[in-house]
């Protein structure tokens, strides 16, 4: 057994061994530190991965650019969440204190074996882990409207995963050689090869639509509307970034697999239709939301709209829609953050009872402001150099209506969230809020600046070696 064996099947052994501790001995001060130490065990696993890159270990896992790149977003937001988490649930009773950071560990274990999987089965049994450890979390309020949110994500998600996987047994089917039926990436591309192009469309398909239950992704956008929505902010953050980049990487590695094929123009297609679809279903709901947190849901499923078109284009979309992906994590982490912390200052997550945020915590309002611009891509936000990409690789392709139409899309989002935001720094509330103001520590709002700050930052300067990973992410997909 090599060393990489060894530290790979440490990493994931501890995972499972320290969520059942922390989960099983309901103690506070027990569970802080084993999280913490795990969130440290979580950095320096990251750390390792880029000493070896393209290494494939115990022909499960392999440690590719893509992979590791999201595992290191992971690995940043993990040290966010659990601050922000450990400020959460600090009242808690000391079950529900523990559960929650054993399903947040279960969570960070999950979604990090699914980046790094190197085939469909070892990938379907971690997405189908973190609905499970997300179901916990979604339900850490024990209300009844919370208790409907996780039933509906469980069930939601499980048959999404199912329809999925049954996309890729369905190319499964048509293969008679025994080596071939494993599934890993790799044997995927021989059965590609010789599959009946109607068969990879239908598989594609219902890869799509299966992971998009993850992602976010038009048709199945509710169940992670929904999940933002009742789940604590720190989730929330959890899930409509990290977790959406496992269903996005779940998409994209079955569409670099068929690119060589003959479907590549009707993947491109697909992933275009369902894009634009989820732009017009963000820009609509996003004009009427009412509350915050869902309002940020939306606009997720408007970026993951951008992410899908970007695929589709192909050219320079492809390095858009990573980079998108990296620069919309860190942004929306910190405006849900930032939705937290003035929940407790305003006391209300309803619009209508929002408002004077910037008279109440001056702080959080000039983040909840820093992250409109970054999240709406107006500069000096990074997220406006992959959309200026995306709108580049437009014009190269000739699709002249689809930019003419993602254009408009873009500033119905933008016009709903400026009118909400700015309601809620400067305006008097329409209502009075249910909840009496709570104090907050001005440190709790650092977090949401240096992630601002880190998009910001690529604004202006991108790191060689993170420009030449994105590169080598892209190269190997049809120019």
């Amino acid at each position: 057994m090599t060393f990489s064996s060894i530290i790979v099947i440490g990493f994931f052994g501890s995972s499972v061994l320290i969520a059942l501790v922390v989960g099983l001995i309901h103690s506070k001060a027990l569970a802080r530190i084993l999280t913490i130490g795990y969130t440290l065990l979580h950095l320096a696993f990251t750390a390792f991965s880029w000493l070896h890159l393209n290494e494939t270990v115990l022909d499960y896992f392999t440690f590719d650019p893509l992979g590791v790149l999201l595992l290191s977003v992971l690995s940043l937001l993990t040290v966010t969440t659990v601050y922000h988490g450990f400020i959460y649930v600090k009242d808690a009773k000391p079950r529900i204190y523990t559960i929650y950071h054993a399903a947040l560990i279960a969570l960070i274990a999950a979604m990090s074996g699914a980046y790094l999987a190197n085939g469909m089965t070892t990938v379907w049994i971690f997405v189908e882990a973190t609905t499970l450890a997300v179901a916990a979390l979604i339900y850490h309020d024990r209300t009844s409207v919370a208790l409907e949110a996780t039933w509906k994500y469980v069930f939601v998600c499980s048959i999404g995963i199912a329809l999925a996987y049954l996309g890729i047994l369905f190319l499964g089917f048509t293969v008679h050689d025994a080596r071939l039926l494993h599934l890993s990436f790799s044997s995927i591309i021989d059965i590609a090869r010789m599959a009946n192009p109607l068969y990879l469309k239908i598989a594609f398909v219902l890869v799509l639509v299966g992971y998009s239950t993850k992602m976010g992704l038009f048709p199945m956008h509710t169940v992670t509307v929904d999940a933002h929505t009742v789940a604590p902010p720190p989730i929330s953050a959890f899930i409509s970034t990290t977790l959406m980049n496992v269903g996005f990487l779940a998409i994209f590695r079955i569409y670099a697999l068929f690119s060589a094929t003959t479907v590549l123009p009707f993947m491109s297609h697909v992933l275009i239709l369902s894009g634009s679809l989820s732009l017009l279903v963000s820009a609509g709901y996003m004009l009427k939301a009412k509350h915050n947190k869902r309002m940020l849901a939306y606009s997720s499923l408007e970026n993951m709209g951008i992410v899908a078109i970007a695929l589709g284009i192909g050219g320079i979309g492809y390095y858009a829609a990573i980079l998108h992906i990296v620069l919309h994590s860190l942004t929306k982490a910190g405006l849900f953050y930032q939705i937290g912390i003035s929940y407790k200052v305003m006391g209300t997550y309803d619009l209508d009872q929002s408002g004077n945020y910037m008279t109440l915590y001056p702080a959080g309002a000039t983040a909840l402001l820093l992250g409109f611009l970054c999240i709406t891509a107006i500069p000096p936000s990074g997220m406006f150099l992959s959309e200026l990409y995306l709108l580049k690789a437009m014009v190269h392709s000739g699709n002249w209506i689809l930019l003419t139409y993602t254009a408009l899309m873009l500033c119905f989002v933008i016009y709903a969230l400026l009118i909400r935001v700015l309601h809620i720094v400067y305006s008097k509330p329409r209502e009075k809020p249910l909840h009496e103001p709570q104090p907050v520590n001005p440190w709790q709002t650092l977090t949401q600046y240096l992630l601002f700050g880190m998009v910001i930052f690529i604004c202006f300067v991108q790191p060689a070696p993170f420009r030449e990973v994105l590169e080598s992410i892209v190269q190997t997909l049809p120019k």
